[in-house]
């Protein structure tokens, strides 16, 4: 059964204010991000405050917001942005890259490593399930609800028609709901790394297995996804993800020869 896409972005307004289903589900995932962090460090008996956890939260979003947008302009936007550089800032409309935003997370990580005197692969095996669960709500609640990043045309029962699209005959056009495949992902991701989160495995294992799996998924969710930027016969979003998964081959085989040693 085809779904027409009528659903509004904006949950509801006060005055000249307007909170959007994106901003909320970004905001809902560094909630998330923050308990579960708090949890895990519990467990693992690490001395932090929650100022620590506060200093690095804080961190991480403003890493995050920089570098995902930054990647979005750069890898997504074409000369859009050249020709209204006023909207690079506009992050409420979306438009925020993935892998800019795991690198903006990623160095943030580092900085907050060490300053804790922990290895950065302790805390990334942290992050792993916050990470899944939080793209998960993104894509859902914020991309398909906005109505953005959807995927190709397609005759299948469950096409959605984005924006009353329609073709050159008047026809309603239909695509895969690809930010539902991304979310199924995500969640999918979670649920196969949860059971290993409190396995005896070399620091990094669980950060790793994330990054893998998150390309290897993401790279066939690509053959579905509407191609913003081609690079070669690759799509952008292909492209990327080849280095998301060699940085998780390379940080796996790190974590293993070191403890050979």
């Amino acid at each position: 059964m085809v779904f027409y896409h009528t659903l509004d972005p904006v949950l509801f307004s006060l005055g000249s204010l307007e909170i959007r289903y994106y901003g909320l589900m970004y905001a809902l995932s560094f909630l998330i991000t923050y308990v579960m962090l708090k949890g895990m460090a519990k467990r693992k008996h690490l001395n932090w405050q929650t100022k620590d956890i506060d200093s690095f939260m804080f961190a991480a979003v403003i890493g995050m917001l920089i570098f995902a947008r930054l990647f979005y302009v750069l890898f997504y936007g074409g000369n859009y942005y050249w020709q209204n550089p006023l909207q690079i800032f506009a992050v409420w409309n979306g438009g925020l890259s993935f892998h800019g935003g795991l690198l903006g997370v990623v160095l943030a990580g580092i900085w907050f490593s060490k300053k804790q005197h922990i290895s950065p692969l302790l805390l990334g095996d942290m992050l792993a399930l916050p990470l899944a669960l939080s793209q998960a709500l993104v894509r859902v609640g914020g991309n398909f609800i906005n109505g953005e990043l959807y995927g190709r045309t397609t005759d299948v029962s469950w096409g959605v028609n984005f924006n009353g699209e329609k073709d050159t005959l008047g026809n309603a056009v239909f695509r895969h709901p690809s930010q539902l495949y991304e979310g199924a992902k995500n969640l999918l991701i979670f649920f196969l790394l949860y059971p290993l989160k409190d396995k005896t495995w070399p620091q990094g294992t669980l950060f790793a297995l994330f990054l893998m799996l998150y390309a290897i998924f993401r790279f066939i969710i690509e053959f579905y996804r509407q191609p913003e930027l081609y690079v070669g016969f690759l799509t952008m979003g292909q492209f990327l993800n080849l280095f998301v998964f060699l940085g998780g081959v390379g940080i796996l085989f790190y974590t293993y020869k070191k403890k050979k040693k």
